[in-house]
C-alpha cells in the first residue's frame, strides 16, 4: 500500500490514452479503461544490459509478483513470445495476459523507445490475431496495451484514431540510470517473463 501511495496509484489508474470509446461498446470500454495505467511504475525491472540469462532469472525471481501487482488485480500470465502462424509467416506476441475478472485477453508490448505511430499498427495486428485465434464466445473483446519509454500525447492521439483495434498507450517510469542500463526490447520482454516459464500462471 505504501508503494501504491508513493507512486500516486489513484492518479495513474485508468489514465492511459486509448481508443477504447470508439473501438468497444460503451460499457465494455469503461471496464477496459479501468485496467490501464499511465504511467506504469516499473523501477523494479532495472537490469544490466550485460547481465547473463541466469543473473536475470535470479534477479527477477521475486519481481514477477511485482509485475502482476503493478498491472493490477485480475491479471494472469498466459505466455511470452506466443507464436502465430499466418499462412506460413511467423509472428510472436511478446507478452500475453488474461484478465480473469473481465474475461478478456490483454496483449502487452514493451518498447524501450519513444512511441511511434507504427507501434500502434504492430500492436493492433497482434490484438487482431489474438481476437481471431484465441478469444472464445464467452470472452470480452481483446485489448492491447503498449508500454513505452516516452510519448508525444498528440502523436498518440492521431495514431490511435487510425486503428480500429482497442489499444492503450502508457509510459513507464524508470530512473535515468536504470533507463540507460535497459537492454533492447526483446531482451527486456524475455527477462520480464523469464520466471513465468517455470511457474504456473497466477493472478495478482
Amino acid at each position: 500500500m505504501a508503494r501504491q501511495i508513493k507512486s500516486l496509484l489513484h492518479l495513474r489508474e485508468g489514465a492511459a490514452p486509448s481508443n477504447f470509446p470508439h473501438a468497444l461498446e460503451r460499457a465494455d470500454s469503461e471496464l477496459a479503461q479501468q485496467i490501464t495505467k499511465d504511467p506504469f511504475t516499473l523501477e523494479f525491472l532495472a537490469i544490466d544490459g550485460d547481465a547473463a540469462e541466469r543473473q536475470l532469472e535470479d534477479r527477477l525471481g521475486e519481481r514477477i509478483i511485482d509485475t502482476l501487482r503493478e498491472l493490477g488485480p485480475g491479471f494472469a500470465f498466459v505466455g511470452r513470445q506466443v507464436h502465430f502462424d499466418v499462412d506460413g509467416d511467423d509472428f510472436f506476441v511478446d507478452l500475453l495476459f488474461f484478465h480473469v475478472d473481465q474475461l478478456r485477453y490483454v496483449v502487452i508490448e514493451l518498447k524501450t523507445t519513444k512511441f511511434e505511430p507504427r507501434d500502434a499498427g504492430q500492436l493492433g495486428f497482434y490484438v487482431a490475431l489474438v481476437e481471431d485465434r484465441l478469444r472464445g464466445s464467452q470472452h470480452q473483446p481483446t485489448v492491447g496495451m503498449l508500454l513505452v519509454a516516452d510519448k508525444n500525447e498528440s502523436v498518440v492521439r492521431y495514431a490511435l484514431a487510425g486503428t480500429s483495434q482497442p489499444i492503450a498507450v502508457s509510459r513507464y517510469d524508470l530512473s535515468p540510470a536504470e533507463q540507460a542500463a535497459l537492454p533492447a526490447e526483446d531482451a527486456l520482454t524475455r527477462a520480464v517473463a523469464l520466471e513465468f516459464d517455470d511457474h504456473a500462471p497466477e493472478s495478482a
